[in-house]
């Protein structure tokens, strides 16, 4: 049983690096056409940091957080996500699969649905955009805001970026359960992540108690910046929060994956074709 789980997660990874490989012959294959692309990403999330910057640079601080550490909280959206993208791009864009009809050729194949719609996809410019916008952010501010990189705080800051990129992963798997049902769900999609997102990029010690408990417990971007952020920052108002929630990161993104894997298998015994075909 041990053996041919194993080799069932060898043949995923193996399965996994031929997608990537082939992604990535078909990315360069418009190399100017990526290479815009890449730019604009960067460019986009730039300005987002650059408002920050600006309505920052009119304060010492807002609520006890200076510029550096609330720029060392946004570092974290930008490297999750750019992480995310690397491995659970066909997740995002779940729903483009069901309406082509690409979704009923998955079907008949002799490979895990799940896995296939993960290897098959991956945003290499959306990658390369998030992640250089988060990395700078990241050099600019990781050390200027005090922290002392222990092997400890390393291991925290691997982990929980990972657990970070699965939560983004199971909010995007969560819309896509409704693609079962509705065919088209961008809106859902556009509700539950990207406008939850937009909260994230501030400490939620900023929000009412209604948005803290919406980012915690319903839509938890709090375990993708803020309490990474928190871990390593120390803020006062971290006495408002559990301690706990400082380790959670990994735990929340493992256990809601799990559950909304469930949601996915059951809208899967509901599916039925969307009529169209690209094939």
């Amino acid at each position: 049983m041990h053996m041919k789980l194993l080799n069932n997660t060898f043949d995923t990874i193996r399965l996994f690096a031929r997608f990537t490989k082939l992604n990535l012959k078909i990315t360069l294959e418009y190399k100017l056409d990526r290479t815009l692309t890449f730019f604009a990403i960067f460019c986009r999330e730039s300005v987002n940091v650059l408002v920050i910057y600006f309505i920052l640079k009119k304060f010492i601080s807002i609520k006890g957080w200076e510029m550096n550490e609330m720029l060392f909280l946004y570092s974290f959206l930008f490297l999750s996500y750019s992480l995310f993208v690397a491995f659970f791009t066909g997740i995002r864009e779940f729903d483009s699969v069901i309406y082509s009809g690409e979704f009923d050729r998955l079907l008949i194949r002799p490979v895990g649905l799940l896995t296939q719609i993960i290897c098959a996809r991956m945003d290499h410019c959306a990658f390369l955009g998030h992640g250089a916008v988060g990395l700078i952010l990241f050099i600019k501010t990781s050390t200027s805001v005090g922290i002392q990189w222990t092997p400890t705080n390393i291991l925290y800051y691997i982990v929980t970026l990972v657990g970070a990129a699965i939560i983004q992963a199971s909010l995007f798997m969560l819309s896509s359960c409704f693609n079962f049902w509705a065919i088209r769900t961008t809106n859902l999609r556009n509700m539950i992540f990207f406008n939850s997102r937009r909260f994230a990029g501030y400490p939620i010690s900023f929000y009412p108690a209604l948005i803290q408990n919406l980012l915690i417990y319903v839509t938890p971007f709090a375990f993708v910046s803020y309490f990474p952020a928190q871990y390593f920052l120390r803020k006062p108002e971290l006495s408002l929060f559990w301690d706990g929630f400082l380790y959670m990161t990994p735990i929340v993104g493992v256990a809601m994956f799990a559950l909304v894997y469930m949601l996915w298998k059951n809208g899967l015994k509901h599916y039925s074709s969307s009529g169209t075909s690209m094939y």
